[in-house]
């Protein structure tokens, strides 16, 4: 028995540890038959070993029939088995070819009955003394601690095994996604541009994209599904899918456009689900700039000179209405003006004691660096924003910058 303890602390499955119980049960008491019933998952008690009989199926955790079998396991004790009384009343009469003349509880710490010993008699014929029944119980017992430990250690190895296949399922979502963000800038003479999205999660809902609208035009969206991670990013590759599938009918009415995307938004995501959105049209000829804004924060037009102009909401968010419409505004841009389209990402982000970054220190970061290229000015406005938040942000922060020359 001692030898059993230490070899149960090894043992890594319930197969391993029935076997070991098997082994040295038999050459401790030498009974004529002796079986190992462990719990299993659809059967109260489950048989190890192929040559073992199968417990009846009826045997099911709350059976009426087996009040007498769940008080005697409740109690944790060895007790005598009558074929003509207990076995045959609790339809356990699958242990009647063991001649079953004891049987012994395994019992977890918390977790209750995890399985049980059915010996037959011994090939001495002497009944089992009250020693043997004692030594029973102890054995029982260490095997019940490290079938718990066996246990835990199944189901850890379970979650772990669960959670790298949903790692491994979120990297391919982050590369999927990252593929739905603008891989070609088409190039125009009078228009520097650049775009970045931050995201908090592994995946997130804040999109922008550049759109080759034929020569010398440039479409720019950004837009920002409610909420955050998977659910965000199902929707927001739903929404680039209907943009990108529609957008030349942007050529001629960009509200039209903006319309058929609401349509689908609308039949396709849930009641609470919906998307702000900045949609834009630049023509290099004319230097003029044709939008949308569909409920989202007002882009930033900072003008050469240092005024400031915000492109304000021409219509409501897309997705919760079924009757929706906006309507189309237009600005010419000049030489030296930065056009500044972003999330609340930005705006909103919040250092420690709950302040916010705010429009105020945004315009400020934008004048201090107005003269550098976009991409350089992205970066700037970035880490500004993540030294103010000491790197915690708390949305997905997503800015594009155009610059005019």
């Amino acid at each position: 028995m001692l030898e059993l303890a230490e070899k149960a602390r090894t043992a890594r499955t319930s197969d391993e540890m029935a076997a070991l119980l098997e082994t040295h049960v038999r050459e401790a008491l030498h009974p004529k038959t002796l079986a190992c019933y462990l719990h299993g998952k659809d059967v109260w008690l489950n048989t190890t070993g192929s040559s073992l009989p199968q417990l009846p199926a009826a045997i099911v955790k709350g059976d009426s029939s087996l009040n007498d079998l769940n008080e005697l396991m409740e109690k944790g004790k060895t007790w005598e088995v009558s074929l003509t009384g207990f076995v045959v009343s609790t339809r356990f009469s699958a242990l009647t070819p063991f001649e079953a003349e004891c049987v012994v509880p395994i019992m977890g710490r918390d977790a209750g009955p995890l399985g049980m010993l059915v010996l037959g008699p011994r090939l001495s014929e002497e009944p089992y003394s009250g020693e043997d029944k004692q030594l029973l119980e102890s054995v029982a017992g260490q095997a019940g601690i490290a079938l718990e430990n066996i246990l835990l250690a199944e189901k850890m190895a379970e979650r772990m095994e669960a959670d790298k296949r949903a790692a491994h399922e979120i990297d391919i979502a982050r590369e999927v996604q990252a593929r739905l963000f603008p891989q070609v800038r088409p190039p125009l003479k009078t228009l520097q541009y650049d775009g970045t999205c931050i995201q908090v999660r592994e995946v997130g809902g804040d999109y922008y994209d550049f759109l080759d609208m034929g020569p010398q035009r440039l479409g720019i969206v950004l837009a920002d599904i409610s909420g955050k991670g998977i659910a965000a990013a199902l929707l927001m590759a739903n929404l680039q899918a209907n943009l990108r599938s529609q957008y030349a009918i942007a050529l001629e009415d960009p509200g039209k456009l903006l319309s058929s995307v609401n349509q689908l938004f609308y039949e396709n995501t849930p009641d609470d689900r919906y998307a702000t959105l900045f949609f834009a049209d630049y023509d290099e000829a004319s230097r003029k700039l044709r939008y949308v804004n569909c409920g989202h924060n007002p882009p930033i037009v900072l003008r050469a000179d240092g005024n400031v102009e915000r492109l304000r909401a021409t219509g409501t968010v897309l997705g919760l209405f079924e009757k929706w419409e906006c309507s189309t505004q237009e600005i010419t841009l000049r030489p030296g003006d930065l056009l500044v389209i972003f999330s609340d990402g930005v705006t909103e982000a919040m250092e420690g004691v709950g302040e916010e970054f705010g429009e105020l220190r945004f315009l400020a970061c934008l004048r201090s660096c107005q003269s550098l290229v976009p991409d350089l000015l992205l970066a700037k406005v970035v880490s500004t924003v993540q030294g103010f938040t000491g790197g915690r942000l708390t949305d997905d922060l997503t800015l594009v910058i155009a610059q005019v020359s």
